[in-house]
């Protein structure tokens, strides 16, 4: 997500324990209060399941069904009360600033094609990278992006553009590939951002799963990176492996190094840390004067491709203030609090604290959509439960990094997931299953709860 300064963390921890408590209301049956997840899941799947399409059904619908449901089932506060939960949760300053993100993506992506942009970016990425590289190029440049900002959705902004524009050449060209390239691709990007989402300095997953365990940034990257760094070199691997079958790739066109000032602005800006809605109305102004002092667009079809590119953002936002009010509903309705006590109630050795951390935090992010709202909000359990069994504080921040990361990677409903989607054009169902790096990563995390390593944190 976005980076939030240290000063923030312990501010926002609070805001959201008041939240709850002001939300009021009756206490809920556990899982008649996330069964709102689990309408939403059905509908969706079964109805996938009914037409033989998983892509055929839009999620905002399924969305609609269980964020109706959820209002109605809510105890305790009149219809207009749950309805006004429902409001809030939607209209989250968090929510909203995502929004406002996914206007500006949308706007820049369209200008961007307008004036030819994306084609002379494709094109470079062509020239530079043989087809047998041309995966695992786009995801070491995914990873050291992220890791270089801080940000998955900045990261995603910047390459899944690009990327999108590379499968459809893949696709015009027939490769074996084809018939999945752009979901295919778009997953590498997203794969390769989460990488620095879960390691980066200066992300605020990072910050909040230290400060709230009391350790160093750095000593919580070296156990990190041990853990999740093999997973990003098996990736890397599996990505050179399926390259060496890429055919198809069609010959570089023209590359106009003047066309390219707004992508190549977008990264430098984003690297020096500069806000991600900053950047992209920098770029979106730079594709404007290229564009008509070029001769490529004028004033009126600018205009005009700002306002496609906002309006291919509808679904997506539309889809994000329904999950964020579903989910406020969850929370006040003691979803959040039942998760937690269930998992804390019978925790037995050092293998089950370190399990029923990781299944807290991805719990809570499953009820958020937030990896960094999740670790905030657990974040304090989290360390009672590492006191309590001797758990290595650095191992403990790491689990809660890595486990966010992965479920936030793999929920269609996330920021992340809906971005990508949106800037590529498909459903963001279609990416999960191409999402290699978030699953091995998540494989590598188990593994080092159950056979103890990192062996020095353990």
């Amino acid at each position: 997500m976005g980076i939030i300064p240290n000063r923030y963390i312990s501010e926002l921890s609070e805001n959201i324990r008041k939240k709850v408590r002001k939300n009021g209301g009756t206490p809920m049956n556990g899982w008649l209060a996330l069964s709102p997840l689990m309408v939403f899941l059905t509908v969706y799947l079964v109805s996938s399941i009914i037409v033989n399409d998983f892509y055929r059904i839009p999620i905002s619908a399924a969305f609609m069904v269980a964020s109706v449901y959820a209002i109605l089932i809510s105890r305790g506060r009149s219809l207009e009360q749950n309805i006004a939960v429902f409001s809030e949760g939607a209209g989250n300053k968090n929510v909203l600033l995502m929004i406002w993100i996914f206007v500006l993506a949308g706007a820049f992506a369209s200008t961007a094609k307008e004036i030819g942009a994306i084609d002379a970016a494709v094109n470079l990425a062509l020239m530079a990278l043989p087809g047998n590289l041309l995966y695992a190029g786009l995801f070491i440049a995914a990873c050291f992006i992220s890791m270089s900002i801080g940000t998955s959705v900045g990261t995603i902004v910047a390459l899944v553009p690009l990327a999108s524009g590379i499968a459809q050449e893949l696709a015009v060209a027939g490769g074996p590939e084809a018939a999945s390239s752009v979901p295919f691709i778009t997953a590498i990007i997203v794969g390769g951002a989460f990488f620095g989402d879960n390691l980066s300095f200066i992300s605020d997953t990072t910050i909040a799963a230290t400060r709230t365990q009391e350790c160093s940034m750095a000593d919580k990257f070296k156990v990190n990176f041990r853990i999740v760094g093999p997973a990003a070199l098996a990736v890397t691997i599996l990505y050179v492996i399926l390259g060496t079958d890429v055919t198809g790739v069609p010959e570089a066109g023209p590359v106009s190094l003047v066309l390219l000032i707004p992508y190549i602005s977008v990264i430098i800006l984003a690297l020096a840390g500069v806000n991600v809605a900053a950047v992209l109305c920098i770029g979106l102004l730079l594709n404007g004067i290229i564009g008509m002092t070029g001769g490529m667009i004028s004033w009126s079809g600018y205009l005009e491709a700002i306002g496609n590119g906002i309006s291919g953002m509808g679904d997506l936002i539309i889809v994000t203030m329904m999950a964020g009010g579903m989910l406020e509903l969850i929370r006040a309705n003691g979803g959040l609090d039942f998760i937690v006590k269930g998992l804390t109630r019978r925790i037995n050795g050092k293998r089950g604290a370190e399990f029923s951390i990781a299944a807290l935090v991805a719990l809570s992010n499953l009820c958020t959509a937030n990896n960094t709202v999740a670790i905030i909000t657990t974040g304090g359990i989290a360390r009672d439960i590492s006191r309590r069994f001797g758990l290595d504080p650095r191992k403990t921040a790491s689990i809660l990094d890595t486990f966010s990361c992965l479920i936030q990677g793999l929920i269609p409903y996330g920021a992340q997931l809906l971005m990508a989607a949106g800037l590529a054009g498909i459903s963001s169902i279609s990416i999960i299953g191409h999402l290699y790096y978030p699953f091995i990563m998540g494989a590598m995390a188990v593994m080092a709860i159950l056979f103890r390593f990192p062996r020095k944190y353990s």
